[in-house]
């Protein structure tokens, strides 16, 4: 079995971050949600990968490599434009021959991996297998519709969803997935549709199995979806003190202090990650926090929030439900007049009391 992780989407409800980095890419927990994926497949035990890129090409291929850090081989297959999950298979042909293959969404994380969903597949080998969640909020993903163990219909984004069971980012094929993608037409927005294809392989009475998530599971495309991410990765962490403390410095639960990081005159409570070689100094980081390599965090309050590598903070009374993206400088002035001073980015969003 081959995997195929579509990663060349733009991002856009993750910008203005996504303007300068590929969404794949923003960590989480300090690591990039790619990571996560290919962590799961490697466990899976798939060894060839194909990642579909786009714009971002240069910055994913930097990251990854050749794959061989998660003990995989990784094929690059280039995309001219987003038209598509059911398009990445397409263009994907070559790479995946004649073999099943699992497709893994970039920017989704799973609690637990594949591993489970991978051994179901092979067990029945239906013409395709897809990954189910209960959700709150159906209107805003793919959804399904079952007759007891059967899919009888998907539906991209319904008005009226017919229960509230969502397509979660992965998905298992056989080669029957192949004539399915040539057959199908674009969508209103332009893309051919994964679901479309699936919907396919169900009228033409092929057998498609649903398999529901047994954890978590997070589409990290939304700044709330991906401070929660956060969350529950850090609920399951376990502690790490590369790093150094002072004496007066108190550090509650689990606190990760990577390599050459130094605390000084600061209260950390857990969970909470503190990248390499950052400062942080009479300051309060509070749960479920995780600073990138390299920042500087000076008399401020932090919490809930992912602070990216090269970051600095200064005299911030209180950072909370933020995202700040690569080498970003946020401080208190005490400059006359008294004023907010901003240099804010196209689609950036300011909250100011």
């Amino acid at each position: 079995m081959k995997a195929l992780i579509p990663s060349g989407g733009a991002g856009t409800r993750l910008r203005p971050i996504t303007h300068t980095s590929a969404k794949q890419l923003v960590p989480v927990a300090n690591k990039p949600i790619l990571s996560y994926a290919l962590e799961a497949l490697a466990q899976a035990g798939i060894r060839e990968v194909g990642l579909v890129v786009g714009d971002t090409a240069e910055e994913i291929r930097d990251f990854v490599g050749d794959g061989a850090a998660w003990g995989l081989e990784v094929t690059y297959i280039p995309q001219e434009a987003p038209l598509g999950l059911a398009h990445t298979v397409l263009i994907s042909r070559e790479f995946l021959g004649e073999d099943d293959f699992v497709m893994y969404l970039g920017d989704n994380m799973l609690k637990g991996g594949i591993t489970r969903l991978v051994d179901a597949f092979h067990e029945h080998r239906p013409s395709a297998q897809i990954l189910l969640a209960r959700v709150h909020d159906p209107q805003r993903f793919g959804v399904a519709e079952l007759d007891g163990e059967r899919i009888v219909r998907l539906i991209e984004k319904p008005q009226q969803p017919p229960s509230d069971l969502a397509l979660v980012g992965v998905y298992l094929f056989t080669p029957a997935i192949h004539e399915a993608v040539r057959a199908i037409k674009p969508s209103g927005r332009g893309e051919l549709e994964i679901t479309d294809a699936i919907q396919y392989l169900i009228d033409a009475g092929h057998e498609v199995r649903p398999h529901l998530v047994d954890g978590w599971w997070k589409d990290t495309g939304k700044l709330e979806d991906l401070l929660e991410a956060n969350r529950l990765i850090m609920e399951d962490m376990e502690e790490e003190r590369s790093g150094t403390a002072d004496d007066s410095s108190r550090l509650v639960g689990t606190v990760v202090l990577q390599e050459g990081a130094r605390v000084e005159n600061t209260t950390i409570r857990g969970p909470a990650v503190i990248g390499r070689r950052v400062r942080v100094v009479d300051s309060f980081i509070g749960p479920y926090t995780s600073i990138g390599d390299e920042c500087t965090i000076e008399d401020s309050e932090i919490e809930h929030s992912v602070i990216m590598e090269r970051c600095v903070v200064r005299g911030m009374h209180r950072l909370e439900d933020s995202l700040l993206g690569k080498e970003v400088t946020v401080e208190r002035s005490d400059d006359k007049p008294k004023a907010y001073r901003l240099m804010v980015g196209d689609h950036g969003r300011v909250g100011v009391i």
